[in-house]
């Protein structure tokens, strides 16, 4: 793995001057060592990667607590089955309730149809896994996924009907998915990142692991005080008051993290 660091915002007043942190694969690397260390894909073609706070569901042994078995109750009248990206109907009709999906929930001008249609073309799509009335057998959701067996699978982007009258939602959607590959024997799951409080609807299932930036770690309470401690006032890992920090001793994450410099 090669990293470069690329120049974020500076802030004089702090003495903070950060670096976004992006990945560069190596021969014999995958796409699993990045994310393993943290990493996201930034390109759709997976030569590049950058360091973010991403979730995660160990899915070895994973039992459903209360609230998943509710949820999961909520979504037994619909089927799903996985599907190779070569071999999806990406067809004028679904492209255009995808798109129109993404203008409802995610914003006018986020996932424009150029874009879209670059990532049903690459390489970070791998398989979709759709879901259906049982009943009808009408198409309700689908989840654009990357599939590296049996080291990860990366829920990505999520697109399902606005009927309301159809009664899914994404939560139903996310949950199915940890139950299908956790029985179909992957280590993880990755859920994205996990930078506002929005994102902490994703943290219901149990183990749940973020990325810190140096290691993996399961206390929830530090991950939801790190959404909530905005704006960042200096560097995290100086600040004794924060469970996430090392306060006194920011070497402490030296002792814990996977990176070094090889000369």
């Amino acid at each position: 793995m090669r990293l470069v660091f690329s120049e974020a915002t500076p802030d004089y007043g702090r003495y903070t001057f950060p670096y976004a942190v992006w990945g560069f694969p190596e021969p014999g690397e995958t796409p699993a060592d990045f994310f393993e260390a943290g990493f996201l894909p930034s390109s759709v073609a997976l030569d590049r990667f950058y360091l973010c706070r991403q979730l995660r569901v160990p899915l070895r042994g994973w039992i459903p607590n209360t609230e998943n078995r509710r949820i999961l109750r909520k979504a037994e009248r619909w089927t799903c089955r996985l599907v190779p990206r070569s071999d999806d109907d990406y067809r004028p009709e679904r492209r255009s309730q995808w798109l129109e999906f993404a203008r409802v929930r995610f914003g006018e001008g986020v996932m424009p149809g150029e874009r879209l249609d670059r990532l049903m073309a690459a390489p970070v799509v791998t398989h979709l896994l759709e879901f259906f009335d049982a009943g009808s057998g009408r198409e309700v959701g689908t989840v654009l996924m990357h599939l590296e067996a049996p080291r990860l699978a990366y829920y990505y982007f999520a697109f399902h009907t606005l009927d309301e009258a159809a009664g899914i939602s994404g939560m139903q959607m996310m949950t199915r998915a940890v139950s299908v590959f956790s029985q179909a024997g992957f280590g993880h799951l990755h859920l994205g990142t996990c930078y506002d409080e929005r994102a902490l609807y994703k943290v219901q299932f149990e183990p749940m692991e973020y990325s810190t930036g140096w290691t993996w770690s399961r206390d929830m309470k530090a991950l939801a005080a790190l959404v909530r401690r905005f704006p960042v006032r200096g560097h995290l890992l100086e600040d004794p008051d924060h469970p996430a920090g090392c306060g006194a001793d920011p070497a402490k994450a030296s002792e814990a993290t996977q990176f070094r410099l090889r000369s």
